[in-house]
């Protein structure tokens, strides 16, 4: 059995996370959606607590059997070893993305060589997607409709009251 972790801050998880976690699900016999607890992201703490994320991609992946949700607030490649993880899955939208996560790549290759990275290119229809522009579209009122799952536009709509 092949085990995936399919790591993020997912604060909050967006259609194109959605959209890599249902396509590693294909390919993979188990996988883990990791949830960094991440306390200081971009300078600034999370806009929603771990827990909360759990659970948000707990409903928002209730429909893939083989998927299940856990958080973590260690290395990833402790997390990994600690899920019996076989293989590491990162989604890729741009450039930018690939070098950070190029050098990630590397550094978890350095500290377990048995553990694979493996990127997965977004859809072209989440290319441009990402947790801050939600969060900013949000804060300023705008639609996340189909941006999100609908749990997520929900409790979106929640904080900003």
């Amino acid at each position: 059995m092949t085990t995936a972790i399919v790591p993020g801050t997912f604060d909050p998880i967006t259609s194109g996370h959605l959209d890599i976690i249902e396509r590693a699900a294909t390919l993979f016999d188990e996988v883990v959606v990791g949830v960094a607890a991440s306390a200081h992201k971009n300078g600034t703490g999370p806009l929603f607590a771990a827990q909360l994320r759990v659970e948000l991609i707990c409903q928002a992946t209730a429909h893939l059997p083989r998927v299940r949700v856990a958080s973590f607030d260690t290395l990833l490649i402790d997390f990994v070893r600690a899920q019996k993880g076989d293989v590491i899955v990162k989604g890729l939208r741009a450039m930018t993305d690939f070098e950070l996560e190029f050098q990630m790549a590397a550094l978890n290759a350095r500290m377990d060589c048995e553990v694979e990275t493996l990127f997965i290119m977004s859809s072209p229809e989440y290319m441009y997607l990402s947790s801050s522009a939600v969060k900013e579209i949000a804060a300023l009122g705008g639609s996340v409709k189909g941006l999100v799952p609908a749990c997520v536009e929900e409790a979106l709509l929640d904080e900003s009251r």
